[in-house]
């Protein structure tokens, strides 16, 4: 049986590319760790935030669509993303929040104390604190280390068939059954960040793909030849599995389980450093060699935007 140590990243759709950095990076305090573009539509942004090193189990992606329509958040999608913050940081995370108007609610699941609220353009989001996981060492405004988001906390799916998601994540994915609470079953992975699956078990309408919804959500794999195993292992549970994809910080494989949410196998190399150093990751637009010649016209359509400190 294999296991996912847990979430790689979680790809969303969203709109104006300023109004996305502004909050990930000037709110949360994220650091932009790659500005590329979108392989299948090299017209719009791929935007990734994490931590200082841009590790798998801390990077939130977006495709920013200015002016596209409002997706409807459901069945067969992420339904709130969690970050993970170190102990005792809850505090300055609600006086944050307060201070730059962002609007949010105070709630407790599993015996945890959460934040939850919306980013700007509608995706569901929850702080909480735990001990795991190593500190995230980038600073920027007044998000210092001792506070800063290390990474995923999690993600609760949101499933057209609750069930049958439940047996994947826990028989093909390897994820760990380890409680339930009134409407939810959580799950664990073996990593220290992004490991904590919690699953809705009352079916939910079908969401609607568009801005504000999560478009997947991508698990570990150590390797190539990991993630060929993956491949190999996903396929003989009847699931119709994507030839690898190149993403030039990844490879990747795709699948959409029983529930109608699309699950993504990611390779943990080579990263995010390889076509730009680790000290200047973000500050450039980065093309993929076959996009490369395109770049004057590419240019000319993406937005431009600066990463810039809201304090």
């Amino acid at each position: 049986m294999k296991k996912t140590t847990g979430i790689h990243h979680i790809t969303a759709i969203v709109g104006h590319p300023q109004e996305n950095v502004d909050f990930y990076a000037g709110v949360l305090g994220l650091r932009l760790v790659k500005k590329t573009v979108n392989f299948d539509d090299p017209g719009t942004y791929h935007l990734y935030f994490g931590n200082e090193g841009g590790k798998p189990g801390t990077i939130i992606t977006f495709f920013p669509w200015p002016g596209a329509y409002q997706g409807k958040i459901g069945g067969g999608q992420v339904g709130i993303t969690s970050y993970v913050v170190p102990k005792g940081a809850i505090d300055f995370w609600e006086k944050r929040l307060e201070k730059l108007k962002v609007n949010y609610t105070k709630t407790e699941r599993f015996e945890e104390q959460y934040l939850q609220f919306e980013d700007p353009h509608g995706l569901h989001l929850e702080i909480v604190e735990r001990d795991e996981g190593e500190p995230n060492t980038w600073s920027f405004g007044e998000v210092t280390p001792e506070v800063a988001i290390k990474g995923f906390g999690g993600a609760t799916l949101l499933s057209t068939r609750p069930e049958k998601t439940g047996k994947v994540l826990e028989e093909t994915m390897g994820l760990e059954r380890i409680g339930e609470e009134g409407d939810i079953i959580r799950y664990r992975s073996t990593a220290e960040i992004g490991n904590v699956i919690d699953l809705k078990q009352t079916s939910v309408e079908r969401g609607q793909m568009g801005v504000g919804t999560v478009h997947h959500i991508a698990w570990r794999a150590s390797d190539d030849e990991d993630q060929l195993d993956w491949k190999r292992y996903v396929e003989s549970f009847g699931f119709g599995v994507t030839p690898v994809q190149d993403r030039n910080y990844f490879n990747a494989i795709y699948f959409k389980e029983h529930g109608e949410i699309l699950f993504e196998i990611a390779t943990d190399p080579p990263g995010f450093a390889h076509d730009e150093s680790e000290e200047t990751m973000g500050e450039n637009l980065m093309l993929p060699e076959q996009f490369e010649p395109h770049r004057d016209q590419i240019e000319q359509i993406v937005l431009p935007f600066e990463v810039k400190s809201l304090d």
